[in-house]
């Protein structure tokens, strides 16, 4: 029996790779190896011992291992978590894994592979940024040619926009079908800026959504925030190093200013093909923020010409675009304050951010709502995005 309940369809709009150590480096332009970053778990939930068992077994998960994990059924999700998850780097056992969660897509992340390629630094080697990247698609490639319901997210920094229009073509050629790119603002310019405008019109031509993500900008506010002259406080897993108090409370800030931008700069506007998705960055923002935007275009725009669009901001971001939800926000509220149209589900497999039962947190929070608005959450709004996955099935 599968995790998800066989009266309605599924579709993931969150899921990961568990990257071993070695795996950036396997995949790179031999020319690049050495400068490469190693995967490193330091700062997560995942301990030197528990990778140093799994690269002694040449890379994998044990058979035993393998068995136990399916031997859970459809308590996989709630128990297999983190690099000992079924599938968490190996493709084939990501299939097996598929069977037992019973979604019918699931969006394919990488997860620590992307430091170097997202890196805010403006003195990393372009070649080296860029290369990361090509190594991050290669791997993330081939993980999901096992299984059409793994669909491949590629990585593509935004800092130089010729050759981040050049790996756009390589991971598009390679079969990702959507787009990570960086929400911090590329590396002196807006993401809107008239030398990107290829890039956002290949994703368009393409029908390729691109996507932002957790990860994709700093985690940690400004160390200054965080010195009020006391210690220093822990973050959600116990530690120091990820997301704190503090930094959870404006974690939207950085990609609410991103989507900001491009609406602002038009974008939208100018190419009303392209789609975009928000994943793990919440979705408590977005009524506010269409609110916001519809007002300040319609005030601005008796002196502003660039802000006077023939649609409004609202209705851009409401055909355009999709925001996953944190488990603990309450869906139908954010429903009733913007549209059904918005919103996606995801379960952050196999991370353990995603909770042990993603499905009964969002149908507690939709136990009042219409038929309608949870086919919408839960599969419509996803095939609105990525209408192919439609035919895939």
């Amino acid at each position: 029996m599968a995790y998800a309940p066989d009266h309605r369809p599924f579709y993931d709009a969150d899921a990961h790779i568990m990257e071993l150590p070695d795996f950036i480096k396997r995949y790179a332009d031999p020319a690049l190896r050495d400068d490469i970053y190693e995967i490193s778990y330091t700062a997560s939930l995942v301990t030197d011992e528990e990778v140093a068992v799994i690269m002694a077994q040449g890379g994998k998960h044990s058979a035993e291992h393998i068995r136990a994990q399916i031997d859970m059924g459809d308590e996989l999700i709630a128990r297999s978590k983190e690099i000992q998850a079924l599938g968490a780097f190996d493709g084939a056992d990501r299939s097996k894994a598929l069977d037992l969660l019973g979604f019918k897509k699931q969006l394919i992340f990488p997860t620590h592979s992307v430091a170097q390629a997202f890196h805010p630094s403006s003195k990393l080697d372009p070649k080296l940024r860029y290369g990361s990247a090509r190594a991050v698609n290669r791997h993330v490639a081939e993980f999901c040619s096992h299984d059409a319901r793994m669909m491949g997210i590629g990585v593509v920094p935004l800092d130089d926009p010729a050759r981040a229009l050049e790996e756009l073509d390589f991971a598009i050629e390679l079969g990702m079908q959507s787009i990570w790119v960086p929400h911090r603002a590329p590396i002196g310019f807006s993401p809107g800026h008239v030398d990107l405008e290829p890039f956002w019109a290949r994703l368009s031509e393409a029908g390729v959504p691109f996507v932002i993500h957790v990860g994709g900008s700093p985690l940690q506010a400004l160390a200054s925030w965080s010195n009020n002259g006391r210690k220093a406080v822990k973050d959600w897993m116990g530690g120091g190093e990820n997301v704190r108090t503090k930094d959870a409370a404006v974690l939207h800030q950085t990609p609410e200013t991103f989507v900001t931008m491009l609406v602002m700069d038009g974008v939208f506007e100018r190419h009303p093909g392209l789609r975009g998705a928000a994943v793990e960055l919440g979705a408590g923002w977005v009524p506010e923020l269409l609110h916001r935007l519809d007002d300040i275009t319609r005030i601005y725009a008796r002196t502003d010409e660039s802000v006077r669009f023939e649609r409004p901001p609202s209705q851009q971001l409401t055909e355009q675009m999709g925001f996953t939800p944190f488990p603990h926000e309450d869906v139908s509220r954010l429903i009733a304050q913007s549209n059904p149209h918005l919103y996606l589900f995801s379960s952050d497999y196999p991370h353990v951010e995603g909770g042990r039962d993603p499905i009964g947190k969002f149908e507690g929070h939709l136990a009042g709502a219409d038929e309608a608005d949870k086919t919408l959450f839960y599969s419509e709004n996803f095939l609105r995005l990525w209408p192919e996955a439609r035919a895939h099935v």
